[in-house]
């Protein structure tokens, strides 16, 4: 007992260190803020790059993710970042794009009104995301502003960035936020559509709401929609705007230029307000973000990627060229194709926003250190890389496998639990494929006869206007390991497709934590019909004990449309489970090597060795786990 509260104190004082003097903002918004995974897309959030402004021991934890609304912005977001949120903390609160999804009118009323009026259907298909401007747009805010103040913090409340909706060389109204040229009002008969209001009448702007709400609360303001609104227009239309800021997919998401310039435009308002004034950097020479390359750990003979951005604001000479070295083992690339040693980048107008990839191939077991060097004129800049290399071993091997072609049947092989399918605002439409000419990968050897599971959204018709994740609309699977063991998983495949029509999109996560953070391993925008695209991981993963291991399909179509189907099938999760305790798993392939009595994973005592794992109890009491080949 001394020894187990010995351990208890230390574990706790550890804690207490490594929290004393973390200075933190944290960032709740939707997709155009939110962090993505840089070899799944090229769109980026603006909250990615906040942190590269902050000095002076502030870092930035961005909990914002795509297709929330300000209820989950409250519901889901909020009640995770304040977990981590501390005293003296600040709190950057930002939501309108998915608040705006049923035309001004909130998401829960609606289905309220269909419940209260005995149509079912129409209530299940209600997308929940949507609230008022004026009433549930601004009390979800509130609660959050509020409960950040009761802990201490700091919050900020930010407009949300604009859409790039232009009218000639101008930012429309309702890329502004403002929905007042047509609106919808939900009436004791159901939804009106068509209202509009004059110009001045700022009714249905959730940007102007915003700011009502920081005045009336007495927070700070950062109106990030004027700001972006005049980035937008400096570059003249819409056309030469989406070209240097956005990710080619519409007019809502940025590329790495637009999500750093926002993010930095965001510090300097910060600044110019006195918001952390003195914590607040913004360099005006030329900067590298991130400082440092720490490419994680992979599996020996996998390459590992990595996004570094070059930032030159007021350059001396106006014009020239900066120069990317690396040492040997590293491969240097623009657009992940061609890799080299050097690479080289013209700037002119003092200024360059510029990305580029590094890669590192690992060879051999254990660490690998190397270095970057970018140099412009007489400034050198040098990034450290490092990266480990890792051997998957000592184990028994765990398959989870879904063939997805007649039903949600699933093979197991090894020490693991699963997690059977599971349908939120989806269902099984069928599985046959009549009509599909099914065009697989020709690696496959698949002809146009294998089936795949076609899947629906609850109420068949898929809702105009959707660019993102609904977070009530997935399809999940999952596994955990058994009791006593951990789960190192090196693989998760699978087959996604559309089928019916080209609007398919989708993305693929998966997360240890119930899906309070996740990692992107999938994203695909308009997928050709009838064409399953192969998505594969390769994570060094530890699922602990206790924990699970999901994997979720997110999938949207780009219009309204019914009839149309996102298609899956093979899903696999593969790995290998090892003793939680860290002894080790040993193969015998005798009973006399076993060494004790034999238990299966249930605890039922066996006179001899099963195939598979056994739980061994010695003469002396102690426990082993043993595989018998």
């Amino acid at each position: 007992m001394k020894a187990k509260i010995v351990t208890l104190l230390t574990a706790a004082l550890m804690v207490c260190t490594a929290t004393v003097g973390a200075k933190k903002v944290h960032t709740l918004g939707d997709s155009t803020m939110a962090p993505y995974d840089e070899s799944a897309t090229v769109t980026r959030g603006w909250g990615m790059y906040f942190g590269n402004f902050l000095t002076n021991g502030w870092t930035s934890i961005n909990y914002a993710k795509g297709g929330r609304d300000s209820y989950g912005g409250y519901n889901e977001l909020w009640q995770t970042a304040k977990k981590n949120v501390e005293a003296g903390d600040y709190v950057i609160i930002t939501f309108a794009h998915n608040d705006e999804k049923n035309s001004g009118m909130d998401g829960y009323q609606l289905k309220a009104y269909y419940e209260r009026i005995g149509d079912a259907a129409a209530a299940a298909a209600v997308d929940l995301r949507g609230s008022i401007p004026s009433t549930t747009y601004k009390q979800n805010l509130a609660k959050i502003v509020d409960e950040a103040k009761a802990l201490g913090a700091t919050p900020i409340i930010c407009s949300p960035v604009c859409r790039s909706y232009f009218n000639g060389s101008k930012i429309r109204r309702n890329g502004r936020h403002d929905l007042g040229d047509s609106y919808k009002v939900l009436t004791d008969k159901g939804p009106v559509d068509g209202a509009k209001l004059a110009e001045d009448d700022h009714t249905m702007d959730y940007a102007y709401h915003s700011e009502q709400l920081a005045k009336e609360k007495n927070v700070s303001f950062i109106d990030l929609t004027n700001a972006t609104k005049t980035l937008y227009e400096s570059y003249g239309n819409q056309q030469k705007c989406e070209a240097a800021l956005f990710d080619g997919q519409g007019s809502t998401h940025f590329n790495t230029t637009g999500a750093l310039l926002v993010a930095r435009e965001c510090a300097r308002l910060m600044k110019a307000q006195g918001i952390l004034a003195n914590d607040i950097t913004l360099p005006t020479d030329l900067t590298v973000s991130p400082a440092a390359g720490d490419f994680g750990e992979a599996y020996k003979g996998q390459g590992l990627q990595k996004e570094f951005t070059i930032n030159g604001f007021g350059l001396s000479p106006e014009e020239g060229t900066v120069t990317i070295e690396a040492t040997s083992g590293i491969g240097l690339s623009f657009d992940k194709q061609a890799w080299q040693p050097s690479l080289s980048v013209s700037y002119t107008a003092s200024t360059l926003i510029k990305t580029f990839y590094a890669q590192v191939m690992l060879t051999e077991t254990g660490d690998f250190n190397g270095k970057i060097t970018v140099r412009q004129g007489s400034k050198t800049i040098e990034i450290p890389v490092t990266a480990t290399a890792v051997v998957l071993e000592g184990g028994a091997e765990v398959k989870a496998y879904w063939r997805l072609e007649k039903d949600d049947s699933y093979e197991l092989t090894g020490p693991a639990n699963v997690i059977g399918e599971r349908f939120q605002g989806m269902y099984v439409q069928r599985y046959s494929n009549p009509n599909a000419a099914t065009v697989w990968p020709d690696w496959t050897g698949y002809d146009a006869s294998r089936k795949m599971q076609r899947n629906l959204l609850t109420g068949d018709v898929w809702p105009a206007d959707e660019i993102d994740d609904n977070p009530d609309r997935y399809i999940q699977w999952g596994v955990k390991p058994s009791a006593g063991m951990d789960l190192k998983i090196d693989l998760i495949s699978l087959f996604v497709s559309g089928c019916g029509g080209n609007g398919m999109c989708c993305h693929v996560y998966y997360s240890t934590d119930n899906f309070e953070t996740r990692t992107t391993i999938f994203e695909y925008k308009k997928m050709p019909a009838n064409n399953p695209q192969f998505v594969e991981a390769k994570p060094v993963l530890t699922v602990k004990d206790g924990q699970e291991l999901l994997v979720r399909v997110y999938p949207w179509y780009n219009g309204t449309a019914t009839g149309k189907t996102i298609c899956l099938s093979d899903l696999t999760i593969h790995g290998m489970a090892v003793d939680a305790g860290g002894t080790g798993i040993q193969t015998v392939s005798s009973q006399s090597q076993a060494g004790g009595r034999c238990y299966d994973l249930l605890g039922r005592s066996h006179t001899s060795l099963r195939s598979g794992l056994n739980i061994v109890r010695t003469s002396d009491g102690s426990i082993k786990k043993i595989i018998n080949k």
